[in-house]
């Protein structure tokens, strides 16, 4: 089963082929069809396409998709140019600036260009209803989530893993190889980022660390 059409196929064929997946799959495939989920159904896998697992160097973790029209097309934080910038992704922007001494001032909200420098954009739910946060949280996605997780911490090259708020932290427990950096804090939502996202610098700790590693740093203003 061809899924991703890249390094993810061999990675998670045992996990793709497994019924819960393949029921969840078939349960989504007729929900597009009455009902407005987001992402598209032809991107909800867009963020294993743009980052093979064999790529990844940084992970990105989110909760699920922003939920209203046009905004979430596969990618964790991310909107498509010319959407505005929803909340958490402004406070990402601004922590970025202090952190790094960059402006994001005329930046659009696509992230894609972090995703081909190897950051993988993940949410623990791959798809969500219209106005419905975390309406397909029970469906099986955080099941599959957890598996790519675990397949990302056995890599034996480091690793950055980058973990906002409780639902990402919550995959910690899967990240035991030494070899990786993880680093928590807070969501980015306006309702936490002032409880421990604001100051935390992810992004020059990220870089510090691919560095001491011998690996390109990742250019977030991009």
């Amino acid at each position: 089963m061809q899924l991703f059409r890249n390094s993810w196929d061999d990675v998670l064929q045992t996990e793709i082929q497994k019924p819960y997946f393949m029921h969840m799959l078939e349960k989504l495939h007729q929900e597009y069809k009455n009902k407005n989920i987001y992402p598209p159904q032809h991107q909800v896998f867009q963020a294993f396409h743009l980052t093979p697992y064999d790529q990844v160097r940084v992970v990105i973790l989110g909760q699920d998709p922003y939920h209203q029209p046009g905004q979430a097309h596969g990618l964790s934080f991310s909107v498509l140019p010319g959407i505005p910038l929803p909340p958490s992704l402004k406070n990402i922007f601004k922590e970025l600036e202090t952190d790094l001494h960059v402006s994001m001032q005329n930046r659009n909200g696509f992230l894609q260009s972090w995703a081909k420098q190897g950051v993988f954009l993940l949410n623990t739910v791959l798809t969500v209803e219209e106005s419905k946060p975390n309406a397909h949280k029970e469906y099986g996605w955080q099941t599959f989530t957890d598996v790519v997780i675990q397949k990302l911490a056995e890599k034996n090259a480091p690793m950055v893993f980058i973990l906002w708020g409780a639902n990402a932290k919550n995959k910690a427990k899967y990240i035991h190889n030494p070899l990786h950096k993880v680093i928590c804090s807070a969501h980015p939502s306006p309702l936490s980022a002032y409880q421990g996202f604001f100051g935390s610098k992810p992004f020059s700790q990220c870089n510090a660390f691919l560095q001491q590693h011998g690996q390109e740093p990742i250019r977030w203003e991009k």
